[in-house]
């Protein structure tokens, strides 16, 4: 089987990556961005960061900064507001995924037109405008991936949507950005970053060369998550969350997820849970439903993540991984959707309708154990 691989044209990574915006600017031959963010990166500074260099080299450049967390057609559309009035040739996204997806959002519908669900899985979209990615959180790896979702505000279906034209053409990977990252977000980001490992590893679409990385960033995550977050301000802990955040995104953008995020998206759509936390409650549970399919491949995850050994059987292993998974959301503190305050009525009702939105986000297809409607309900209730 051949693999294809897509990556960004320029990836810088480590401590004062952001400030090489200027330099990327003019190494791509662009000139006029928007930046693309959110509230906070504006009251935190970060924001500024970037303008203040833009303009010393007398660029000018737009602003966005009402993106919302999980972003929606509604907000999508107001940035592309702000692009149509100006005169802009690219699209600098400045915060975690959620303003990462939105310029992305933008750089497709300013290149096409039309409507966000005009490009929504099966659609594949194949061109955009220029997108450079500075990430601000550790765990979406949004930068070095073809990947966006966009929730439709009428519906409130999350929209899976893919190709080249998503692709951010630069990113600049900077761990200094994460370490005024409360530990919620720490967390939740986090394990996002060790979901998207995990299933690209076990995905029916992994290759030997996003095997390496997604192996590399599940320890890194494992051993590197709890001091990043009782330690805020670790820097060592900081930067490997980071490198392995990108490393799980590049992982997955070329091996796909699987079940996990298939069954996460409804969640956040229908309860506006934050991703990354909807991904922990599903985590342990998805994955001891998953590993009679594939012990080797889930044995080999343990014993490279450390919580099994080379005497243990496959078996033993897989069984150990999802003690280990339990044991670490356990830690993090991660709520289950009766903990976040879903009402029950509401979470069982729901149920077939998220089953069958998960099924046709085609992820699941992805899984090592590929399920019908009846066994993602039976994953809900039980994470209850």
């Amino acid at each position: 089987m051949t693999a294809t691989i897509n990556l960004p044209r320029i990836l810088r990574v480590g401590a004062g990556a952001s400030a090489q915006l200027v330099p990327t600017l003019a190494e791509l031959g662009l000139s006029r961005p928007l930046l693309v963010t959110d509230p906070h990166m504006v009251a935190c500074g970060y924001c500024a960061q970037l303008q203040a260099p833009l303009e010393a080299a007398g660029i000018a450049s737009g602003l966005f900064s009402d993106c919302v967390p999980d972003p929606t057609t509604d907000s999508v559309y107001a940035a592309l507001a702000q692009w149509r009035a100006g005169d802009f040739d690219c699209v600098v996204a400045l915060g975690g995924g959620s303003s990462l997806d939105t310029a992305k959002a933008v750089a497709v519908l300013a290149a096409h037109g039309g409507s966000m669900r005009d490009y929504k899985v099966p659609q594949q979209v194949d061109s955009g405008l220029p997108i450079i990615a500075i990430p601000t959180t550790a765990g979406t790896g949004s930068e070095a991936t073809r990947v966006a979702v966009i929730t439709d505000t009428e519906t409130q279906e999350k929209m899976l949507c893919m190709g080249l034209g998503l692709m951010p053409v630069a990113a600049l990977v900077d761990y200094e950005l994460t370490l005024t990252m409360p530990y919620r977000l720490t967390a939740d980001t986090g394990i996002d970053s060790l979901c998207h490992a995990l299933e690209a590893y076990v995905s029916r679409k992994a290759n030997p060369f996003t095997d390496s990385i997604a192996l590399t960033a599940m320890r890194t995550i494992y051993e590197s998550i709890r001091t990043a977050y009782a330690e805020p301000d670790n820097r060592q802990a900081r930067e490997a969350m980071m490198l392995a955040a990108t490393q799980g995104g590049i992982a997955f953008a070329n091996a796909s997820v699987t079940l996990i995020h298939g069954m996460s998206r409804p969640i956040g759509a229908l309860y506006h849970v934050p991703h990354g936390m909807s991904n922990a409650m599903l985590l342990a549970a998805v994955t001891e439903w998953s590993v009679e399919e594939a012990p080797q491949r889930y044995a080999h995850c343990a014993r490279y993540m450390g919580v099994a050994t080379a005497a243990d059987s496959d078996r033993l292993a897989c069984v150990k991984l999802v003690d280990a998974l339990h044991a670490l959301t356990a830690e993090l503190q991660v709520p289950g959707p009766m903990a976040f305050g879903i009402e029950r009525q509401a979470w069982f009702d729901s149920l077939e309708l998220m089953a069958q939105q998960a099924l046709a986000s085609g992820s699941p297809a992805n899984n090592p154990r590929v399920p019908v409607a009846s066994d993602i309900v039976q994953l809900y209730q039980r994470i209850w």
